[in-house]
């Protein structure tokens, strides 16, 4: 890749970065194969975050495993796994499914686009990019993430050892969101395919779900694909239609619909309140 086509030149010398972080800092992991870039990123990223960088999508898969990022950036052309393989990777891993996938590609067509939404992507971002348009888009989904898990950690703690450990149902419900997202574009994913997945019979599914979110599992695939969707559209992901197709409805009238009636707004009425 000819980085001066992509990204403004840069005078830090590339490296590849792999310290311990600091636990009081957010961690990112750049998965790109072009060292330059890696190191420009990193230079956006490293007064804020503690940043970590593989050169390939399998490196940064293993890195992004043993590492448990906040938040991946990443590349799409990549030899041994391109960026798109490496984003279902992650959303389909249990422990690392909920992390945040921001993806970077000189491609900016409608269909690549749309590729990179339907892989699991949070953001696609056109090459070139400021510095800044990168940054706020690093800390709102690392903020969005950090709430996620505030709203679904629970522990219970053992007594009179004061050891924690998560609950049983909690690890349920992580297993439950985890096969959640990994399906959020396939339309075609239901109830009873959530249920085989868990080990679940759909009635005990329902009563689980239920008991854990207050949800029937219809309800909470449903708001979970509205979820995406309303980051997806406040970042600008995707047109309407793209977006509505990337997170599994059928049509996008059917989408407007639903968004309407969970946030009050239609999907471009959204758009505009975040703008």
């Amino acid at each position: 890749m000819d980085v001066g086509t992509v990204f403004p030149s840069t005078s830090i010398p590339p490296h590849v970065h792999t310290s311990i972080h600091e636990a009081s800092r957010p961690v990112v992991l750049v998965v790109e194969d072009n060292a330059e870039v890696r190191a420009l990123v990193r230079g956006y990223l490293e007064a804020q975050y503690d940043v970590l960088e593989a050169a390939d999508g399998e490196a940064g898969l293993a890195m992004a495993r043993e590492a448990q990022p906040d938040l991946v950036i990443s590349d799409v052309m990549m030899p041994k796994m391109d960026g798109y393989a490496l984003c279902r990777a992650l959303k389909a891993d249990a422990k690392l499914h909920t992390t945040p996938v921001v993806l970077l590609t000189a491609k900016a067509a409608q269909e690549d686009t749309v590729h990179g939404l339907e892989a699991g992507a949070d953001v696609y971002m056109p090459k070139p990019f400021s510095a800044g348009e990168l940054r706020a888009h690093v800390a709102n989904l690392i903020a969005s993430r950090r709430q996620m898990r505030a709203q679904f950690s629970r522990e219970v703690v053992v007594h009179p050892t004061g050891v924690v450990i998560p609950s049983e149902e909690e690890a349920l419900l992580e297993r439950i969101l985890a096969v959640v997202v990994a399906h959020l574009g396939d339309s075609t994913f239901h109830v009873n395919r959530l249920a085989d997945e868990v080990g679940l019979s759909r009635r005990q599914l329902t009563r689980r779900v239920k008991a854990l979110t207050g949800e029937a599992p219809s309800d909470l695939i449903r708001r979970m694909r509205l979820e995406r969707a309303a980051d997806l559209l406040a970042a600008r992901a995707g047109t309407i239609a793209e977006v509505a197709y990337a997170v599994g409805f059928k049509t996008p009238a059917h989408f407007s619909t639903a968004f309407r009636e969970a946030y009050g707004l239609s999907p471009s009425e959204h758009i505009e309140k975040g703008t």
